[in-house]
């Protein structure tokens, strides 16, 4: 039987907030809106509005933009997978896995068109067996569904077993957990005093395939 990876997309497999930082960049540079705002927008971020439908909503009433918060989270979505990349390791990595007989999938929530441009820009699309995504499917982790699908996708189920990959402990950790799959974290600094209940944790992706191939 071929064992099982699932992976997250955002700041797993790819370096969103890298692509943020660029975003932003870019952004206070179209509108002439100076470094203070670069200043701002990122601190809004930190604060905690990961959904860019209230992030935008702020920023509009910020800045007293004309466009309306569709518009802005519509023009943010068309963007980032320009900005996005994922490394030439990562790559090599994922070929790696399957070249020894992994099935490897992306499992990750979000708009449809923002994420499949991602993928497919990257060139992960052709990377992976699988994917399945939260924007598409109208299931997002941590339900269980959407790691059925993905696995389903390879040709397996959830009661074969597998590992499930990310960086968010809930979304991720628990969701895989649930799913009855072991889990590997990469930790980004981003959850100080919770309780990690992964099977392993690590900083990067790479570190976890070097996992995957111990435990082949």
């Amino acid at each position: 039987m071929q064992p099982l990876a699932l992976f997250d997309l955002d700041n797993t497999l790819i370096n969103l907030d890298e692509a943020f930082q660029a975003w932003i960049g870019e952004f206070a540079d179209e509108r002439g809106l100076g470094h203070e705002a670069v200043n701002w927008l990122v601190a809004l971020d930190r604060t905690g509005y990961p959904h860019r439908e209230v992030f935008f909503a702020k920023v509009r009433d910020h800045f007293e933009l004309p466009q309306s918060v569709d518009e802005l989270w519509s023009r943010y979505r068309r963007r980032m997978p320009h900005l996005v990349r994922c490394r030439p390791q990562v790559m090599d990595g994922l070929s790696r896995l399957r070249a020894s007989g992994w099935r490897v999938a992306i499992v990750t929530n979000g708009t449809a068109d923002n994420q499949l441009g991602k993928i497919r820009r990257t060139g992960l699309a052709d990377a992976v067996d699988a994917y399945a995504l939260s924007g598409v499917e109208g299931i997002r982790k941590p339900d269980t569904g959407l790691f059925e699908i993905a696995a389903k996708r390879c040709g397996a189920t959830l009661a074969d077993g597998g590992w499930m990959i990310g960086d968010h402990l809930v979304a991720d950790i628990g969701g895989g957990r649930a799913a009855g799959l072991r889990t590997i974290w990469i930790d980004r600094g981003t959850w100080p005093g919770h309780e990690k209940n992964a099977d392993h944790v690590v900083t990067d992706v790479l570190q976890a395939m070097e996992i995957l191939h111990a435990e082949r």
